[in-house]
């Protein structure tokens, strides 16, 4: 297992998670929704691919449209 910082919240992880592991964690829909990692942001396209580590600081920011 491995902690990671989830906008300011210990959240542990399996030690081989993606962003797109993370966000079916949190039970977000990975299409509305903006993350970055350690300030870095991550494109939806790279949610399934960029792995996170140990200590990472990551921000996640729902989506909400309207007028």
């Amino acid at each position: 297992m491995m902690r990671v910082i989830v906008n300011d919240q210990p959240t542990d992880l399996p030690d081989t998670a993606t962003v797109a592991d993370l966000l079916a964690t949190l039970a977000l829909p990975g299409t509305r929704v903006a993350v970055e990692v350690n300030r870095q942001l991550v494109r939806r396209v790279q949610h399934g691919e960029t792995h996170l580590n140990d200590g990472d600081t990551v921000e996640v920011v729902t989506l909400v449209g309207g007028g």
